[in-house]
């Protein structure tokens, strides 16, 4: 590899050929501020906007300033990070950014967590000059299902639509408008709600500033938990308990799972369950329909739908609907773990604990803010009585918790309550990027060949790459796999099934980077995507330390199919565990 050689602050770096000056400082520990910068690289992506010039330098020998991080470095190059010039610029460029920035800090939903915050501080900001330059821009709230947007608060930096573009490729966000006025939003300045948008949340992720959050619902919460009227049943997504400890000061990839289930109980919920019991019950509906479709493709079917894909997802469900409705009948009809706990809990345990279904409140703690959508499907509700009422996101427990006055480090261990408790290594492993195709594997070997499953590890289908593929034996039957994470991935499997191009028996995609141990609802890793590894670290190591690794062996999902549900795919299974799908394809009318 060429490299070349150059001073920065006074130190000489050796770098490979291409690299920035901001990545060649970093490599000399020089810290230069950033804002609308984010390290892709590891998601296939080189990412070098220079939009803000926060990070601008001196190099010797040229008349303006560079930003460091769109700047390639050159051999022999001379550069100054924190001259005099160079902080009196970024101090200037922060204060015509806050010049038309609102500043109600107290009660932003991003303050203490907030970049544009840290870094005013960090450049000595105490006031803002140039305020009367021109009349504040202002627009009105977007509340959407998942995602509520203030533009009053976007800085231009546009984190959000690199995101959306180059990574998910969803196409919902760009730059409009000039001057004040400039924002970034969706076409014609549209709602999200009527955009194509996905709701993944990757965009609400990196926003620096309070312009993208989610829609919180933790007050809401409380007055549920506080009314003696109401039975609260709390679900938790496996991703959770592998970050949640973030929050709190622990280092990334701490399992907090019994402290976290504490924590729940003293918050006031009625019944604490775990939704890798609704994965496992996932696993048992969506294997048998893979087998099914299968099982008819070798014996001869020419109209069965293969690959399978997989449907927990809903940010990816939501993406499909819309962009690939062509496809509409391939995915698997499976409900996501999410909704089949709600299905249940609020029809098969509401029975046994004497409930009338409108007196229950179903909530979910998700990684997602897709979840929060999906709560809303007309398809998940009965007479307009959500199966599950709403999600919280990690981020939204971290901070109930913490308004509690409860510290999750001191929390003592406890356990799920039963029967929706109980769940084996195959239902923790959902909350990372092929764990659901994984599990599924684990069920589906042992029901085909009827054999007993001698290494439960299928490591040929783990890893961080966007788009993997993997082949299993099942007993002389070669099962060909493909998995994608990332719906900029997603997309080109799904161009190669829409072309004819495809080669897999089964496909599991996931929205989110890392797959949902990297959802928007999670606690911001600042583009350190090093945190996703351990946090799938974490989700292995639950696994791994399960007494119980199979779905189909979980003695609670054998109870519910003999007292309630009968056997996988039957009627009744059906009607509550299964969905279909909708063209959501978005159709602008271009007016002359």
């Amino acid at each position: 590899m060429e490299t070349i050689k150059l001073t920065i602050d006074n130190q000489v770096v050796e770098v490979p050929k291409g690299t920035t000056i901001y990545k060649a400082a970093k490599q000399l520990e020089i810290d230069i501020p950033v804002l609308c910068y984010m390290d892709l690289k590891a998601l296939g992506i080189e990412h070098k906007p220079g939009g803000c010039r926060i990070c601008s330098v001196e190099v010797e020998g040229r008349r303006n300033l560079a930003p460091s991080c769109s700047t390639e470095a050159t051999e022999g190059m001379v550069v100054k990070t924190h001259s005099m010039r160079v902080m009196n610029a970024r101090k200037t460029v922060m204060e015509l950014i806050l010049s038309d920035h609102p500043k109600d800090c107290l009660v932003c939903a991003k303050s203490g967590n907030c970049d544009l915050q840290d870094l005013s501080v960090k450049l000595g900001i105490r006031d803002i000059p140039n305020q009367d330059i021109a009349e504040m821009s202002t627009y009105r709230k977007d509340f959407s299902p998942s995602i509520i947007r203030e533009l009053d608060k976007c800085i231009m930096c546009r984190r959000c639509e690199t995101m959306c573009n180059q990574v998910q490729s969803v196409g919902a966000l760009s730059a409009v408008n000039r001057g004040f006025q400039a924002v970034v939003a969706p076409a014609f300045e549209m709602d999200l709600e009527h955009s194509t948008c996905t709701y993944c949340g990757q965009c609400v992720a990196v926003c620096p500033t309070g312009a993208l959050t989610e829609h919180d619902h933790t007050n809401k919460l409380i007055e549920d938990l506080a009314n003696p009227a109401k039975t609260v049943v709390v679900q938790t997504a496996p991703a959770v308990r592998a970050a949640l400890g973030e929050e709190f000061g622990m280092e990334a990839g701490t399992l907090v799972t019994g402290q976290m289930v504490t924590a729940l109980r003293q918050l006031g919920f009625d019944y604490v369950f775990d939704t890798d019991w609704a994965a496992d019950l996932t696993i048992m509906e969506e294997g048998t329909e893979l087998l099914d479709r299968l099982t008819r493709h070798l014996n001869g079917d020419k109209d069965v739908k293969l690959p399978i894909l997989t449907s927990c997802c809903p940010g990816w469900v939501n993406f499909f609907e819309q962009q690939f409705t062509d496809l509409l009948d391939i995915p698997s009809s499976a409900r996501s773990p999410q909704q089949m706990f709600g299905a249940i809990a609020k029809t098969y345990f509401a029975d046994q604990i004497k409930k009338k279904r409108e007196d229950m409140v179903v909530v979910s703690i998700m990684p997602c803010l897709a979840k929060k959508y999906e709560c809303q499907r007309d398809e998940f509700k009965v007479d307009g009585n959500p199966d599950v009422d709403y999600s919280i996101s990690t981020r939204e427990l971290a901070a109930l918790i913490k308004r509690a006055n409860m510290d999750l480090k001191k929390m003592p261990q406890s356990d799920f309550d039963n029967p929706l408790g109980e769940s084996t290594g195959a239902g923790v492993i959902f909350g990372a990027t092929g764990g659901v195709i994984e599990a599924a594997v684990r069920t589906a070997y042992e029901v085909y060949t009827k054999k007993k499953l001698a290494k439960v590890d299928f490591e040929q289908i783990r890893g961080m790459e966007g788009i993997r593929s993997a082949e299993v034996d099942l007993d002389g039957f070669t099962l060909k796999i493909g998995i994608a994470h990332g719906l900029g991935n997603a997309r080109k499997l799904l161009e190669d099934v829409r072309a004819g191009k495809s080669e897999y028996h089964a496909i599991e995609i996931m929205a989110c980077p890392g797959g949902c141990i990297g959802g928007g609802g999670q606690p911001l890793h600042h583009g350190d995507l090093s945190v996703l590894k351990k946090r799938t670290e974490a989700i292995y190591r639950e696994d791994a330390g399960k007494p119980i690794r199979k779905s189909h062996e979980n003695p609670y999902i054998t109870k519910i199919y003999e007292e309630f549900l009968g056997k996988p795919m039957s009627e009744k299974a059906h009607h509550l565990l299964h969905t279909h799908y909708t063209d959501k394809s978005k159709k602008i009318i271009y007016l002359k």
